[in-house]
């Protein structure tokens, strides 16, 4: 089992509201760049989306539920298929988005006791607990070419060191696609 942080980043390391759903001032940063850069499977999870599970924050799978379903396309219909795990505390009804469930007990313990791959796009809060206990195995970034100077960063400022090796980097559209790993011990 790995787990696997996939998020849209820009190259000062800012991960808030790529695709301008959360209305602040410089949202959107993401999709300025043209469809052919964010759609479809960019971030290469191929048989992951067919064998794991997604982990999201409630926000993440809100905004998810609206969007995905009524897609159906070869990659939309993957990751509507795929099962997905929700962190929340006050989310109860999931049957916006089929194979959603939430986890019913702590997060940490949850992905400690899953068998199959994690994916978890966004969900910034669940990513950032996951770091503070090393968890995650690796990250697959697609790097825009913007700075923004501000917003919720991926790698904040006083959070744990991570010690991570370049797994490959490739252009996609606009962006670049990079995967880093956890560097051997």
């Amino acid at each position: 089992m790995s787990v696997i942080v996939i998020e849209f980043i820009t190259l000062d390391g800012i991960v808030s509201d790529p695709d301008g759903s959360a209305g602040t001032p410089a949202g959107g940063w993401a999709f300025r760049h043209g469809p052919e850069t964010v759609a479809g499977d960019k971030f290469r999870l191929g048989s992951v989306l067919d064998d794991g599970v997604m982990l999201l924050g409630r926000s993440t799978w809100q905004l998810f539920s609206r969007l995905w379903p009524g897609r159906d396309d070869p990659f939309s219909s993957r990751m509507n298929a795929v099962p997905k795990l929700v962190a929340s505390r006050t989310l109860i009804d999931t049957s916006a988005w089929a194979n959603s469930q939430v986890i019913d007990d702590d997060l940490i313990d949850a992905v400690k006791r899953e068998q199959r791959d994690v994916v978890i796009t966004g969900s910034l809060s669940v990513v950032h607990a996951l770091m503070a206990e090393d968890l995650i195995d690796e990250y697959r970034l697609l790097t825009f070419p913007t700075i923004l100077g501000s917003g919720d960063r991926l790698f904040p400022a006083g959070g744990p060191p991570a010690y991570l090796e370049c797994l490959s980097a490739e252009p996609a559209g606009a962006a670049v696609l990079t995967r880093y790993g956890r560097e051997a011990r």
